[in-house]
């Protein structure tokens, strides 16, 4: 996870020590460029792809962790 949420860090811009699972997106640069960035980091650390629209809908780093780990399955 140390991987992906160095990418988070760098796609947010904020410290990596601020992305946890409880980080709400809504306070961070979370837009539609932010929204394409995580799904390339995705494919890149967990070889999943996930969808814009949900990815979207997400309010926080623990939303996006679920929503990996369903894609996995």
């Amino acid at each position: 996870m140390t991987e992906f949420y160095e990418g988070l860090a760098e796609i947010l811009e904020v410290d990596v020590r601020k992305v946890t699972p409880a980080l709400d997106l809504q306070t961070c640069s979370w837009d539609s460029l932010a929204v394409v960035s995580t799904i390339a980091l995705a494919d890149d650390c967990f070889n999943v792809l996930l969808d814009g629209q949900s990815l979207g809908e997400c309010n926080t780093v623990g939303d996006i962790e679920q929503l990996i780990e369903s894609k996995k399955g």
